[in-house]
């Protein structure tokens, strides 16, 4: 039985996370080593993947600790550059917990297919004539895969859609729907339009010209739900620029009723103004398109993490949200957050999910295959599970963070070790020009390198 709770992780050597993730998974340590050893992609592996490979590009990858999802502990792979999303989501995740963690569900793993109609002399009388013919249809490509067939996938409905004003005038598209179950499905999706073209040009006397899947896939959604006790959402922040909480294992809790303190001795809030700061901070989201372009990034920091984890296609995730965001003709919040009767924070997120766990990248990498092992997932609903409650962790991070201390405070903090090498730091002394510049509260480059020169 995992458990996700490693108390202290990010003070371990990479050689001490490895045993205890083995230890936490209950899994040998040489199953896991493809995440902090030897799970880099060789070229000549990378060269059967994609064109004109001469090397590959390696990205930090961290574990995301604390998760608790339907009841169930994940420790949680996390592929990111940017600092403090995997401190951030954790930390979220433990206060989580306080509530019963994460609770998440998935619908059926349906992807839309489309087929652009044009040149359709009626378009009333095509819709009837698909209509008509819609099982003979479905049977047509209904164990295009057989794979999928076996597995209980296949085709399962289809749906006609008017487009009457476009820059070329009138036509039809013909939604295929194809449940692809564990798959991410791109394949069968557009092998099957591809097949079906024929049969609706002869049903429409019309030209079919796209012939391709959506990444809008909104039958293919997953949502997840926390609650927050509000007790547990106060906290004091270190003095001067220290590191915050959003990193650490432990929570300074302020007096009660004690207000906020703003200065270079730090500050206290209470769980009621954090509450209220984060539900205001998300009603910005929810209203203004520029807010929620940013507030939405935050999401996906957390959501594409795992993603590019686990070797799934990260650019058709991204597509799918913010077309799914505009989705009401005006861009606005993925989250929702308010607050219960008995006064705990509420966070809630719904998005497309269109993931897989077999086939393409997920059954080739070395390291996407060894992160799916360690999150003991089984179908590709219950990664898709996991994807949105470290979305909805990582975006209460960022509002949290926004609404009380401010979104530089232990950003910044952990930002410094990068700035610190960037300067030309290395060994012990990354540590210490970074605690210099968090101390100073001047995290720049050019201040990073007057500290080395002047040791």
């Amino acid at each position: 039985m995992t458990n996700s709770r490693i108390a202290g992780f990010y003070k371990l050597s990479l050689d001490e996370r490895l045993d205890s993730l083995a230890k936490a998974s209950e899994m040998d340590v040489e199953e896991l080593a493809p995440l902090l050893t030897s799970g880099l992609l060789a070229a000549q592996e990378a060269e059967k993947m994609v064109e004109n490979v001469v090397a590959t590009h390696n990205l930090p990858l961290g574990i995301g600790l604390n998760f608790k999802i339907n009841g169930v502990d994940r420790l949680v792979p996390m592929v990111i550059e940017e600092p403090s999303v995997v401190a951030g989501a954790s930390f979220m995740a433990k206060l989580a917990r306080k509530g019963g963690g994460f609770f998440a569900t998935t619908s059926a793993p349906e992807m839309i297919g489309q087929m652009q109609v044009l040149d359709v002399a009626d378009i009333h009388a095509a819709k009837m004539a698909i209509y008509e013919e819609r099982d003979s249809l479905l049977a047509e490509v209904d164990g295009i895969d057989p794979i999928l067939k076996k597995l209980g996938g296949g085709a399962r409905d289809i749906e006609l859609r008017v487009i009457e004003s476009s820059p070329i005038g009138e036509f039809l598209v013909v939604h295929l729907t194809y449940d692809v179950r564990d798959a991410m499905g791109a394949n069968a999706v557009n092998t099957a339009c591809e097949k079906l073209a024929p049969r609706i040009e002869a049903l429409t006397g019309g030209r079919v010209h796209l012939k391709i899947l959506s990444n809008l896939s909104d039958r293919r959604m997953a949502r997840v739900r926390c609650v927050i006790p509000v007790e547990v959402l106060a906290f004091e922040t270190a003095p001067s620029l220290g590191l915050s909480p959003v990193g650490g294992e432990k929570q300074v809790l302020p007096p009660q009723g004690e207000g906020f303190r703003k200065g270079a001795e730090g500050g206290s809030f209470s769980g009621e103004q954090v509450r209220d700061g984060i539900i205001e901070a998300y009603a910005f989201a929810a209203v203004d398109p520029y807010r929620a372009a940013t507030h939405n990034k935050g999401i996906m920091n957390g959501v594409d993490a795992v993603v590019i984890a686990t070797g799934n296609d990260w650019r058709a995730i991204e597509a799918g949200a913010h077309a799914y965001a505009a989705r009401d003709g005006k861009y606005t919040s993925l989250s929702t957050w308010g607050k219960d009767v008995d006064g705990n924070l509420v966070g809630t997120l719904e998005m497309p999910m269109a993931v897989g766990i077999v086939g393409g990248a997920t059954k080739v990498h070395p390291t996407a295959q060894a992160a799916l092992k360690l999150m003991g997932v089984k179908t590709a609903s219950e990664l898709a599970e996991i994807i949105v409650a470290v979305g909805l962790a990582q975006n209460m991070a960022a509002l949290r963070a926004l609404a009380t201390e401010g979104i530089q405070r232990g950003h910044m903090s952990l930002h410094a070790r990068q700035v610190a090498i960037a300067a030309g730091a290395s060994g012990e002394m990354v540590e210490k020009v970074a605690a210099q510049m968090v101390t100073e509260g001047v995290v720049r480059v050019d201040r990073a390198e007057k500290i080395l020169g002047g040791r």
